[in-house]
């Protein structure tokens, strides 16, 4: 398999805590990927040493055979990868465009003085950013709030707009960190099938974080599962519902649902 994104064998030690234990995994181009696990796993660390805002105590991070290990968030995102968070980190006082509009700086070919002096490319591919982002607003369907400051929206729509946000940075991979959190039943259905239309649309490889089983074995290829920092187990939705381990760590008596 040639892989998009591979982890080898990721350790992240916090002085005596080891948090993360040799975690690896090779993530195909396309794929949507979930990682689970209960509360205090190692998830969103193995989520932060990929994506730059931890350096690994040991192991690599390859993105397309590049070693990106160690390198810092935002050259992390100009290779290519990009995150939603557990927490949503909008910019709250920010409307809806200019939060996209955030996420394109890191493509930016001109410089913001050569905007305040009216230089014409710079007008040009300013213009050619907020028609993408208007773009980009219409695909997770809030382009009629776009002149809304973003901590007045709902808070399923703050979700949207982050991975619109995302989106915006043209990234090849993307991380999604628990994007079901607060979501009732309905939402959740839409929001799989969300999920696979951007992957469709943008060509993109995904991995997420989540803890609703139903969208974690509806929308995922594969599956790999942590317990305190430790994959215990790895495989399509079918093997990891049945697995022992899984069920017991993790999974209980939810697993016999999605059976």
């Amino acid at each position: 398999m040639n892989a998009l994104v591979e982890a080898r064998s990721l350790t992240m030690r916090f002085g005596g805590l080891v948090a993360v234990s040799e975690f690896s995994a090779a993530i195909a181009p396309g794929a949507i990927v979930g990682l689970i696990g209960p509360n205090g796993a190692g998830k969103t660390t193995c989520f932060n040493m990929i994506t730059g805002f931890y350096r690994p105590t040991q192991g690599q991070v390859l993105l397309d055979g590049r070693d990106i290990t160690g390198l810092p968030p935002h050259a992390v995102c100009e290779a290519g990868i990009a995150r939603t968070f557990q927490n949503i980190r909008l910019f709250g006082n920010g409307t809806a465009l200019e939060n996209v509009l955030v996420g394109m700086y890191v493509r930016q070919k001109s410089f913001w003085w050569q905007s305040a002096l009216f230089w014409p490319p710079a007008l040009r591919e300013e213009a050619r950013q907020r028609t993408r982002a208007m773009e980009l607003l219409d695909a997770v369907g809030l382009t009629s709030v776009a002149g809304e400051k973003a901590s007045s929206l709902p808070y399923g729509a703050q979700r949207r707009l982050e991975i619109a946000r995302a989106l915006a940075t043209a990234p090849r991979f993307l991380l999604l960190d628990e994007p079901a959190a607060g979501m009732n039943p309905q939402e959740s259905q839409e929001l799989m099938e969300f999920i696979r239309h951007i992957r469709d649309a943008f060509s993109l490889t995904i991995l997420l974080i989540e803890h609703d089983m139903k969208v974690v074995m509806g929308v995922c290829e594969h599956i790999y599962v942590l317990d305190y920092g430790v994959t215990i187990a790895q495989g399509p939705p079918a093997a990891i519902q049945s697995n022992p381990k899984v069920i017991e760590a993790y999974l209980g008596e939810e697993a016999l649902a999605y059976a």
